[in-house]
C-alpha cells in the first residue's frame, strides 16, 4: 500500500502571504511565497504583533537596547513595552508550532518581531523577539526571511533544506 504523501508545513509571517496584518493595515505579499512555493506547502500563518492582542491598523513598534543592554519592545509613540508580552506569547506559540513538526519558517525581514537578523536597533542590529525565540527553540529548522527568497540560489537551496528536513521528519 502507497503512503499519503504530505506537504511540508512551513511557518509564515502572515504579512507576507497578503494578509493585511501590517502595522499601517498593509500586507507584505511576496508573489513567488505565494504563487511558486505555496502550492507546494501547507501554510501555517504567523503574526506576532495581531496575536500579541495589538490592532490593525497599530502604533508601529521598535527594539531599543535598554541601559541594562537587553532589548526591549517599544511602541515608537506611547513607548509601551510589549517585551513581557511577546517573551510569554512566543514561547507558547513555537511550543504549538512545534508540535505540527514545520519543515521550515520564512520570517518577515527587518521586523521587531520576525526579523531573523539585522533589525534595527537604537545603536545596533539584532534579532527580532519572537524570531530569536523561534531560531532558539528550533535550531535546525530550515529558516529564511522573505528577501533571502529574492535571491534565486538561496531560494533553492531553502526549499531544498525544506525537503530534506521534511523527509527526515516525515519518512
Amino acid at each position: 500500500m502507497q503512503r499519503e504523501y504530505h506537504k511540508p508545513r512551513v511557518g509564515v509571517s502572515a504579512c507576507l502571504l497578503g494578509d493585511a496584518v501590517r502595522y499601517n493595515g498593509g500586507h507584505k505579499r511576496h508573489a513567488w511565497l505565494v504563487d511558486v512555493l505555496g502550492p507546494t506547502v501547507e501554510w501555517v500563518p504567523v503574526c506576532p504583533e495581531v496575536e500579541i492582542g495589538l490592532g490593525t491598523p497599530r502604533e508601529p513598534i521598535d527594539l531599543t537596547r535598554a541601559i541594562t543592554g537587553e532589548l526591549r519592545l517599544l511602541t515608537t509613540g506611547t513607548r509601551a513595552d510589549l517585551t513581557d508580552r511577546m517573551q510569554r506569547y512566543a514561547t507558547d506559540r513555537i511550543d504549538a508550532l512545534a508540535a505540527l513538526e514545520l519543515s521550515g519558517y520564512v520570517l518577515k525581514a527587518d521586523s521587531p518581531s520576525c526579523g531573523p537578523d539585522g533589525v534595527r536597533v537604537v545603536g545596533a542590529d539584532a534579532r527580532g523577539l519572537f524570531a530569536a525565540s523561534l531560531i532558539d527553540r528550533l535550531p535546525d529548522l530550515p529558516i529564511v526571511d522573505e528577501r533571502a527568497l529574492d535571491d534565486p540560489e538561496r531560494r533553492e537551496a531553502f526549499v531544498a533544506r525544506v525537503r530534506a528536513y521534511h523527509a527526515k521528519i516525515r519518512p
